[in-house]
């Protein structure tokens, strides 16, 4: 892949605008995608594309591999023949700027059965679909055996299940796949839709000009079909976690972050080649066009916490053998187009792993400005190796930030953007950002549109009623504004298409 100086824009599918309770993959996606062209945008970063929890956070999934169902777009299904009438999945969500939850899972749910029993009726592109599935026999039965169990017993805590589940013993297992084979097939069925849809978009956007940036987050749910079908790969006893990933405390946090995902059993994947990791990857390239890794630094060392702890305070560092791990994976695919998340405590180990496979370092603007040394700070970048953003999902808007600033510190950055009444703070970042000698330069939608701090994407450290929800609609994204990022980007030679 040929790296070239390009921007970007951060936006998660499910904040699309349209008529039902959440974005689809569908005409609005296509029509975003244009309006990134007419900005001259080369990158669109999304946020993990799996299936959620109830409170929709993408980073706490149920399947590593799985496409979430509730961004199937009911429209495309009826040009397809999958569904006679859209209406009844295009209910709108009681707030038009916020992502409804509840009414996407139960809206998402009735659709894909009206199209899985009308699928079943006609058969209609079968020999596609058994391509698809054998294709990802991998992880693709795992995930629908587990989802089909969730169903059975009313919860995602495989923990809770009657043990001979629990432990996937034989007998147990082939029972339901016979007495739940239909439930099973139409979880399958769900992943070739999403599969079919999110291809297609990719398509699209690689024809206007424009790269779809995914993202990996380096841990798993507990409560996923991948530890539950691999549990011999985590650190677990009798099917619960030894310790717990989170970060110490931090800017974020005073008290660090307890995510509670279990801890990956590095000794173990090492005897088989790290297969699931490759597997994983592979994944990722395949529908993405480039990476970015969630928490890195796990890869050089992970923050290891007492199961049962309250907070992440007690933690330990755990090495992870990133260097094999990356290794593996290079001489398997021969180039690695990732950008790594290596924000919060960053040892040396960590920049070496990174520097040692020349993946993109990130540099986030609202962390630039407590000293004119900040490594954050674009007269102090040493590398054009490396991605600037004005913020990221983690962060407020830069509007929001701005206003929540000291009157000191706001004074400050007004000298180094050279910010005058009026301004805006907001494009005077992404200026910044694009005119700095990054590789990549990003900024959020709601950083384009000027919003404040009601579109933050999420708190870290907190389950707010409006993490994950933030949603546009069509009255505010405006041309204008595409033609400003098109200005900003042939001024900073960022319009280029990367061939």
């Amino acid at each position: 892949m040929t790296h070239t100086r390009s921007s970007g824009i951060i936006l998660h599918p499910a904040a699309l605008p349209g008529p039902g309770p959440i974005g689809t993959l569908g005409d609005a996606a296509r029509r975003f995608i244009d309006w990134l062209a007419t900005g001259k945008q080369g990158l669109w970063q999304i946020l993990p594309l799996t299936p959620t929890s109830y409170d929709g956070c993408p980073y706490n999934s149920h399947s590593a591999f799985a496409g979430n169902p509730w961004l199937i777009d009911p429209d495309l299904l009826v040009r397809e023949g999958f569904i006679a009438d859209a209406g009844p999945y295009r209910r709108p969500a009681p707030d038009p700027r916020r992502v409804n939850f509840d009414m996407a899972r139960d809206l998402s749910d009735a659709m894909v059965r009206e199209a899985f029993a009308r699928f079943h009726e006609t058969r209609e592109r079968f020999d596609e679909f058994s391509a698809f599935r054998t294709a990802n026999s991998h992880w693709l039965g795992d995930h629908a055996l587990y989802a089909a169990l969730r169903e059975r017993f009313g919860t995602s805590c495989w923990h809770e299940w009657p043990v001979e589940f629990r432990e996937r013993r034989p007998a147990a297992m082939a029972r339901l796949m016979h007495e739940a084979a239909d439930d099973i097939l139409r979880h399958q069925f769900a992943q070739w839709l999403f599969s079919r849809q999110w291809r297609s978009l990719r398509a699209y956007a690689n024809e206007r000009g424009v790269r779809i940036v995914g993202d990996l987050p380096m841990f798993v749910a507990y409560e996923s079909a991948d530890v539950w079908a691999h549990q011999d790969l985590f650190l677990l006893k009798d099917g619960r976690p030894t310790v717990v990933a989170g970060v110490p405390p931090d800017y974020f946090s005073p008290t660090g972050q307890l995510w509670g995902n279990p801890l990956y059993d590095w000794k173990r994947m090492e005897e088989d080649g790290f297969d699931w990791w490759k597997r994983r990857f592979a994944q990722m390239f395949a529908i993405y066009d480039l990476v970015r890794i969630d928490h890195f630094r796990g890869f050089a060392a992970s923050w290891a916490v007492p199961a049962g702890d309250k907070t992440a305070e007690n933690g330990k560092w755990r090495k992870t053998p990133g260097k094999k791990l990356f290794d593996a994976l290079l001489a398997q695919f021969g180039e690695l187009p990732v950008i790594a998340e290596d924000l919060g405590v960053i040892s040396e180990d960590v920049v070496e792993l990174r520097e040692r496979f020349n993946f993109h370092g990130m540099k986030v603007l609202q962390f630039a400005f407590d000293a004119p040394t900040s490594a954050f700070l674009p007269h102090n970048y040493a590398t054009t190796n490396c991605a600037v953003y004005t913020g990221t999902h983690d962060n407020d808007t830069v509007a929001g930030w701005y206003r929540s600033l000291y009157e000191h510190d706001r004074r400050e950055i007004n000298r180094y953007l050279t910010l005058r009444w009026g301004d805006s703070p907001a494009w005077a970042l992404i200026r910044l950002a694009y005119g700095s000698v990054a590789r990549y330069a990003f900024t959020t939608l709601q950083d384009v549109l000027g919003m404040g701090s009601e579109a933050r994407y999420n708190t870290p450290g907190t389950v707010g009623l409006h993490n994950w929800t933030f949603r546009f609609t069509h009255d505010d994204i405006r041309d204008e504004a595409a033609w400003g990022l098109a200005e900003i980007s042939w001024l900073y030679n960022r319009n280029e298409r990367q061939e």
